[in-house]
């Protein structure tokens, strides 16, 4: 029997962190919060987060970690993340995204062998 993760989790489609609604709002996304302004924002909250998503990978040391590496996480905060995420952000996010030179890479499993860091 699978277990049952509680329904207000919820994982960044930037970055795949994994929190509660409540710590998103109260205080962002720790990775992307310059970039996604998620801080006592419902909506962006609910645009740019998701409830379906896969897998869960603990990180103490996000600098050392292959599995950091792999799944692109290197440099990010320790915490939980999501090693697939289902969801995308909206075009005018990423374009936004763009103009301030961060790179997109959706995290729900089709970004094939440039997802996947080699």
């Amino acid at each position: 029997m699978a277990a049952e993760r509680p329904r207000n989790l919820r994982a960044c489609l930037l970055c795949s962190v994994v929190l509660s609604y409540n710590s998103f709002s109260l205080s962002g996304c720790p990775n992307c919060e310059d970039v996604l302004a998620l801080k006592n924002a419902p909506d962006s909250i609910a645009e740019m987060t998701s409830q379906v998503f896969e897998g869960l990978i603990t990180l103490h040391d996000p600098a050392t970690s292959w599995v950091a590496k792999w799944q692109r996480l290197s440099g990010y905060k320790p915490g939980i993340y999501a090693t697939k995420v289902v969801g995308r952000l909206p075009d005018d996010i990423v374009q936004g995204l763009e103009d301030q030179g961060v790179r997109y890479v959706p995290r729900d499993g089709s970004g094939g062998e440039e997802e996947m860091g080699t």
